[in-house]
C-alpha cells in the first residue's frame, strides 16, 4: 500500500464517520433511513444512465 492510499483511506473512514454522526442526528427508524439512501442511489443511478446514454 503506497503512501497516497493510506491517506486516501483515512481520508475515506473520518468522511463515513462525519457522515454516520450526521444521519443519526437525524434520529431516523431504520426503515426511513434505508427508505432515503435507497432513494438517493435511485437518483444517483438515474443521472449515471442519463448521462451514460446521452453521451459526451
Amino acid at each position: 500500500m503506497t503512501e497516497g492510499t493510506t491517506v486516501q483511506l483515512i481520508a475515506l473512514i473520518g468522511w463515513l464517520i462525519l457522515m454516520a454522526g450526521a444521519f443519526a442526528s437525524f434520529k431516523l427508524s431504520w426503515k426511513k433511513g434505508i427508505t432515503m439512501a435507497l432513494g438517493w442511489v435511485a437518483i444517483f443511478a438515474f443521472v449515471f444512465v442519463l448521462f451514460t446514454w446521452v453521451g459526451p
